[in-house]
């Protein structure tokens, strides 16, 4: 084997480590935190996903005020992950996201990755046809592209160590209200993030010939 295929197979390792050590923590050490400066690079990595027409719908709101989690909590159910985690992610859909489009394709220009006159056609492109969907056909694309976003996180914060849990059960009116959200953000999922106080519980998947199918329709 060469130095350069045991160096990929190294990596392969550690990213596959990453994969399978990943759990849903619900128990965390309220003394950890994690700093300002190290959520954004965490956010910065997990931006890296993928998004429909590269718009990157998603927005985060951070909420690691001890204050604001306590009134997160009965909002979130009274889990307790809410005020003992080092912070809770809000992932958030921009319903309108295509807005942005002609700041995405001008820096995509600025680097070079393709001409002006292509960008100015994807920003028409783009905003007209968003403009023009159904409130609901938005809300299904970004909360696809949240969700990529949301999972990419968690792997993210993992390997640096870090524990998260995703919670879809909160009341999302409430948490509009509570934290006055503009009508223009689809509340898609709350992460608790931090340093495990007790190690998530091992779980079980099913077997690939369950879920996976070759060539044919699943089973009925």
């Amino acid at each position: 084997m060469s130095v350069s295929q045991s160096t990929q197979t190294v990596e392969q390792q550690e990213f596959f480590n990453v994969i399978q050590d990943r759990r849903s923590v619900r128990s965390y050490d309220p003394q950890a935190k994690i700093s300002r400066e190290e959520m954004n690079e965490i956010l910065q990595q997990a931006t890296l996903a993928p998004s429909a027409a590269n718009l990157q719908p998603w927005r985060f709101l951070v909420i690691d005020s001890q204050e604001l989690k306590q009134k997160l909590l009965p909002i979130a159910n009274d889990q307790q992950q809410v005020i003992e985690a080092s912070a809770v992610i809000a992932v958030l859909g921009d319903l309108e996201g295509y807005k942005l489009a002609e700041k995405i394709y001008g820096m995509a220009v600025d680097e070079g990755y393709m001409p002006a006159e292509t960008a100015k056609s994807f920003v028409e492109r783009y905003q007209g046809l968003f403009k023009s969907m159904p409130q609901e056909t938005v809300r299904q694309k970004i909360s696809i592209d949240a969700g990529l976003v949301s999972m990419q996180l968690m792997l993210v914060a993992r390997a640096k160590g870090y524990d998260t849990v995703p919670m879809g059960g909160y009341d999302h009116v409430k948490f509009v209200e509570a934290f006055d959200i503009p009508e223009r953000y689809a509340p898609i999922m709350l992460i608790a993030i931090g340093k495990a106080a007790k190690p998530g519980h091992p779980t079980v998947r099913l077997p690939i010939e369950d879920v996976a199918f070759f060539n044919e329709k699943p089973k009925e």
